[in-house]
């Protein structure tokens, strides 16, 4: 008996090792970790970039641009918390520093724009690149079993695909 309890002790300490604290393998959650990191410097810049477009937008669609690009700062602020959150969960250290995120996002700091059309257009090539991410990262997920990652980037896609055809529909 006493065997039997200290095997079972090992067992678990050694299943324990390959674990993170919510079940996923330790190795693929912090591949999955990273790439969510790098995700999270997209969105920071992304965040970023809206700011400057919602207080910089001049023309004719002024009115209506500067309310849509504060929905959409705000909604990428949301996410920001959410992806932060999820890297915590899979037992990562989320980027906290614009000099990480500047160094891990492919999104470029976007400046002096401001005329509609010309916001727009590099809005749709963030949003792309946001795809690009979140569908590697997606498959990543699946892969590992992590249904929380999973989900939360399935969501993430399905609002950005809407997101880009309306900014191009915008664009006309």
């Amino acid at each position: 008996m006493y065997y039997s309890l200290n095997r079972g002790n090992f067992e678990q300490k050694r299943n324990s090792m390959k674990t993170n604290t919510i079940g996923l393998d330790k190795k693929l959650a912090g591949h999955t970790a990273k790439k969510l990191n790098e995700l999270l410097a997209n969105y920071q810049q992304l965040y970023q970039n809206l700011r400057g477009f919602h207080w910089n937008i001049r023309g004719e669609k002024f009115f209506e641009l500067h309310l849509k690009f504060e929905e959409l700062y705000t909604d990428v602020n949301l996410k920001i918390d959410e992806i932060a959150e999820r890297i915590l969960a899979l037992d990562g250290i989320p980027y906290h520093t614009f000099s990480a995120y500047q160094k891990n996002s492919t999104i470029r700091e976007t400046s002096d724009l401001s005329k509609g059309e010309e916001i727009l257009k590099v809005l749709v090539a963030d949003y792309k690149t946001l795809l690009v991410l979140e569908r590697a990262i997606l498959k990543l997920a699946f892969k590992s079993g992590d249904d929380g990652t999973d989900t939360l980037l399935t969501d993430y896609i399905t609002q950005h695909e809407k997101t880009i055809w309306m900014l191009n529909a915008a664009l006309g």
